[in-house]
């Protein structure tokens, strides 16, 4: 099952998930708002940076994508989700900011999932036609964002599956209670959406050994049924090479503002 549909449908008829409005900010900075400390027994983004807060000029609304039908409840609460998965290294720092204000979120849970080399989901290895071990947890889980509403997460650039792009799976969530297992619960749930990919740097990355051995057909970024073409506001993340090959992996970043 794959989480395709229509984009003239996706514009005008809400999904299952509702059709909660959100903001993309990108590019300038402001001055920081003071807000609550973080969870202190929680993983958290280091913020060493000055808080990224988006100018209100430059904040471009957009709608949530759909939630997909790979999600499971309760992920851990993690910086590092790779689980040592085959792949090239990808680095995600994700901006959490306040639609009305582009003021950072301190301590909203920015959870992630995504599919590995081969297309497979964990908790449904199988579905994209290759067989692999399934622990149920691997490339899943978030991070608390720092008082600069920096979420960072460390994965491996994702693979695909057959009828949808490459792409990342988020969720943004606030006044989560964490669980003695590492996980959490609870909460409110601010923003589903997904996370893009350049068509240029993924034709390199598929081009790798672990990537050509999947075996389905790649749907490229612009074939893509849920992809609109909005570039940041879409979620399209701006990469950055780590080194001067593509196996040297590549540094991910978008900033997402919510309604909170």
């Amino acid at each position: 099952m794959t989480d395709v549909s229509s984009k003239s449908t996706a514009a005008t008829t809400p999904t299952a998930i509702g059709r909660r409005t959100v903001l993309i900010a990108t590019g300038a900075t402001a001055a920081s708002l003071a807000v609550a400390a973080a969870a202190p027994d929680a993983p958290t983004a280091e913020a060493t940076d000055p808080a990224p807060v988006a100018a209100a000029a430059v904040c471009t609304l957009t709608k949530e994508m759909t939630e997909g039908p790979y999600y499971l409840d309760g992920q851990l609460v993690r910086a590092d989700i790779s689980e040592g998965k085959t792949g090239i290294p990808l680095q995600l720092t994700l901006t959490v900011v306040d639609d009305s204000t582009c003021a950072p979120l301190n301590s909203a849970l920015v959870e992630i999932w995504h599919c590995d080399a081969l297309g497979e989901y964990s908790g449904f290895v199988g579905n994209n036609g290759h067989d692999e071990p399934d622990n149920g947890t691997f490339l899943r889980g978030g991070v608390l964002t720092g008082a600069d509403g920096v979420a960072r997460i460390t994965s491996v650039y994702p693979g695909w599956y057959r009828g949808r792009c490459v792409h990342i799976h988020v969720k943004v969530h606030t006044d989560v209670t964490l669980t003695a297992d590492g996980s959490f619960t609870g909460g409110q749930e601010l923003h589903t959406g997904q996370l893009f990919f350049d068509e240029t740097i993924t034709t390199r990355v598929a081009a790798l050994a672990v990537y050509a051995a999947n075996t389905v057909p790649r749907t490229t970024l612009a074939q893509d049924s849920i992809y609109d073409d909005g570039g940041a506001a879409s979620g399209l993340l701006t990469l950055t090479a780590l080194g001067s090959s593509p196996s040297a992996g590549y540094a991910g970043t978008l900033t997402l503002g919510v309604r909170s």
